[in-house]
């Protein structure tokens, strides 16, 4: 029998604030330890950058959750981009008791200076960039970007055992700066709260929450609000849909931790437009109430400019509701193939008739969610994908 492998997990911080990345690591996590291995997430207490308390947990010390070890560090001095000496030199000191460090985020200065110290110490090191080598992401700041990569993340690239790309599509377009890499493509998973009503009841109690008639459809949007995923394209498509006689309710759920202005500029956005009586603006959820949302839906929708995975359209998927993405969504080719949902170009135009396509059939949008759910079981399960990822670890050592 081969031995447990000891696996460090390095991520700026998990707070569910900060969406996507933060859930990945923490279902990553779990499942790799139902497969046996010893995980240790290294992160920081960052809870938000604009004022927002630090989580409220122990630090320095191993903090035990669903069979893995959490070790949080104090942020600092760096708050808002995440840093943490303490971390560093804890990874200095114990990163040799372990066979692996996975780390995630690029141009993210703990991120770049943990792989800086994983390759001293000779410990192998994969890393996720989470979208950052795209060249629509390169493109913002790019004087900087150019800069850190020359002294910090193309010498990371290079030592780096392998890069974890979540779609070959993103594995296709992201930058190397130059260095020819060992790539791994391997989707994330889906853990979605456990289920406490049937999709009926949570139709129910998010209609009477949010005062939504019973005979108008609901198009969710649930995703960080930032300006990548596409906003400026679903804004006035649904306007023009709302225009023309079409009945929906949109339901606004997610916020941004790190731009507080961009949130209230969409919020007054739609508070001046035809949108004012028939959008619902939640901010962020989690839990419960996030899981009874998804099953009111009855359309999710996420049209963003460069998407890595798309981890909020999974979890759609899993929830049987049928998606429309657009084609910059780096899982749309699993939509297309699955018959998930519709697939749209970042334009207006084509996004207005994917909608308008869409709501005008509920049968079909009852089946193609049913497709979502199917596929997402089988494909985007954390098992299965833990069992992968092990053996990728193995391989690389």
């Amino acid at each position: 029998m081969a031995k447990a492998l000891n696996i460090l997990q390095i991520v700026p911080s998990i707070s569910l604030v900060y969406g996507g990345p933060s859930q990945m690591v923490r279902g990553l996590s779990q499942a790799l330890a139902r497969q046996g291995a010893n995980v240790t997430v290294l992160t920081t207490d960052a809870n938000g950058d604009e004022g927002q308390a630090p989580l409220d947990v122990p630090l320095n010390q191993p903090v035990e959750t669903d069979g893995y070890r959490t070790v949080y560090f104090r942020c600092s001095p760096f708050r808002r981009y995440k840093f943490s000496l303490q971390l560093l030199q804890w990874l200095n000191r114990y990163g040799a008791d372990y066979d692996i460090a996975h780390i995630h985020a690029l141009f993210s200065p703990v991120s770049s200076a943990a792989a800086t110290v994983a390759r001293w110490q000779q410990l192998p090191y994969i890393l996720r960039p989470l979208g950052t080598l795209d060249p629509a992401d390169l493109a913002k700041k790019k004087q900087f970007k150019q800069l850190y990569a020359a002294l910090l993340e193309r010498p990371n690239i290079q030592g780096a055992a392998a890069l974890h790309f979540t779609s070959e599509q993103e594995a296709r377009v992201s930058e190397r700066f130059g260095v020819k890499t060992q790539d791994m493509v391997l989707p994330l998973g889906v853990t979605l709260p456990e289920i406490t009503c049937n999709d009926a009841e949570a139709q129910q109690l998010i209609r009477q929450r949010y005062g939504i008639p019973a005979d108008v459809p609901i198009v969710l949007f649930m995703s960080r609000l930032d300006p990548k995923k596409g906003l400026d394209l679903l804004l006035p498509a649904l306007e023009s849909l709302r225009q023309s006689n079409h009945s929906f309710h949109l339901i606004l759920s997610g916020g941004n931790p790190q731009d507080q202005a961009y949130v209230e500029a969409i919020g007054q956005q739609i508070k001046d437009s035809v949108l004012a009586d028939c959008t619902t603006i939640t901010g962020f959820v989690s839990g419960e109430l996030k899981l009874q949302i998804l099953q009111a839906a009855d359309l999710f929708v996420l049209p963003s400019y460069y998407e890595n995975f798309g981890i909020a359209v999974a979890e759609a998927m899993m929830a049987g509701k049928p998606v429309v993405i657009s084609d910059q969504v780096h899982i749309w080719q699993d939509i297309q193939g699955s018959q998930s949902g519709w697939v749209t170009g970042c334009e207006q135009r084509k996004l207005t008739q994917a909608l308008a396509e869409a709501l005008a059939d509920d049968a079909e949008r009852r089946q193609r969610g049913e497709n979502g759910r199917g596929f997402a079981k089988e494909n985007y399960g954390w098992d299965a994908i833990a069992s992968r990822m092990i053996e990728h670890y193995r391989r690389l050592l």
